[in-house]
């Protein structure tokens, strides 16, 4: 009865064995058709990034690449208010000789000019980049 039992176990661990190292069939990957002189392909359009407007200077289009690569827009737009007001308001609200104040004001943030949510503070922003934000938002004046 032993013996049967050892045989009976050997031929299961044997049988394990061998269909664990036999070859699996595999599913072959898709190739793509090759190419065909017969094909009729459309060329797509490539889009192409906005002329900046002449009125805009080079040093108020850094301003826009700065205010792209912060935190910025999530609290304003262009033309209209979202969190905080719009760029054009505040263009309308100040002028150049607030330039130096604006700018500062983008470094230490703060609050009360445009209601009581106050505006982050970026401190890691140097005041000549905060500048040129400054002067992209101001020549938006209508």
């Amino acid at each position: 009865m032993k013996k049967l039992i050892l045989n009976t176990i050997g031929a299961i661990t044997l049988t394990a064995i061998l269909f664990s190292c036999s070859k699996t069939e595999t599913t072959p990957i898709p190739q793509p058709e090759p190419y065909s002189t017969s094909q009729n392909i459309e060329p797509q359009p490539v889009e192409t990034t906005p002329e900046v407007p002449a009125s805009i200077d080079a040093s108020k289009h850094e301003g826009l690449k700065l205010i792209e690569g912060t935190d910025c827009l999530t609290c304003h737009k262009i033309d209209s208010k979202l969190i905080g007001p719009s760029y054009q308001e505040v263009a309308a609200k100040y002028t150049d000789t607030d330039l130096d104040m604006l700018a500062q004001k983008i470094i230490d943030g703060g609050k009360g000019n445009w209601g009581e949510i106050p505006m982050t503070p970026h401190t890691g922003l140097s005041k000549e980049n905060a500048k040129q934000m400054v002067k992209y938002i101001l020549s938006l004046k209508k």
